[in-house]
């Protein structure tokens, strides 16, 4: 399982919001290149950026900063979220590096669009489930379906697509720990590897992951907490290396 830094841009800025809500933010970085370079001399094995302006507003806002991060770790891989709904969107952050491409939205109300995606870029595609008590939220979670998240990651099963990224919005940004239960049951009803997302404050949220690892769980985004220096990435790299 690798721990996977996150950088939220909004507004060229690094930040982390709350529960998703735009008004709730907390500025980390005003240089995300600089951010990024913090966690790869921590031995980040991959970076989980999003945009969120694009998440609200359909089309990439943040681009530049993407595209800036991309080009300063050529190595790295860099998986992208938010505002992605076009295959030129698409076209265009692969063109510039990135290697995985996350579609939430799209997925939930044009699930035909993973599928094509999957076949113009083969296992560089994820899908994004950002659920509220097991119900779908798409829109930057501003519009919750009622589409079960697991029901709906069956779908795509057989598009070839490289991982979920599970994200409990009700705990996302809130440092209350991560929902175990949710994303292991995620992972074990779905053939698709999964990235737990959402939550994960401290080493013991790792340790706990890392029991249910074996079930598909492949990775854990983290935010706030290794922001806040509630979880040391390096030590939590650590342990999941161990096992």
């Amino acid at each position: 399982m690798i721990i996977i830094p996150a950088i939220d841009l909004k507004d060229g800025q690094c930040v982390r919001l709350r529960q998703g809500l735009m008004e709730d933010t907390t500025v980390f970085s005003d240089n995300p290149v600089e951010m990024a370079a913090q966690w790869v001399a921590q031995g980040a094995r991959r970076l989980h950026l999003v945009d969120l302006n694009g998440a609200f507003e359909g089309e990439p806002v943040n681009a530049v900063s993407v595209t800036e991060i991309v080009s300063a770790f050529p190595d790295l891989p860099v998986q992208i979220g938010g505002g992605i709904r076009s295959m030129q969107i698409a076209n265009t952050y692969i063109e510039a590096g990135v290697s995985y491409l996350i579609i939430g939205t799209m997925a939930v109300t044009h699930p035909e669009f993973v599928a094509e995606l999957c076949r113009e870029f083969p296992s560089k595609v994820i899908v994004g489930l950002d659920a509220n008590k097991g119900l779908v939220a798409t829109q930057g979670w501003a519009q919750q379906t009622d589409l079960h998240v697991v029901d709906l990651s069956k779908k795509f099963e057989q598009d070839g697509v490289s991982s979920i990224v599970y994200t409990d919005i009700a705990r996302d940004g809130m440092m209350q720990g991560v929902n175990i239960e949710a994303t292991a049951d995620l992972a074990k009803q779905t053939s698709i590897p999964i990235i737990a997302s959402g939550g994960i404050t401290n080493m013991e949220d790792i340790s706990r992951l890392l029991t249910q690892a074996h079930h598909g769980i492949i990775g854990a985004i983290t935010g706030r907490a290794i922001y806040e220096g509630t979880l040391d990435f390096k030590q939590a790299q650590a342990l999941c290396d161990v096992g």
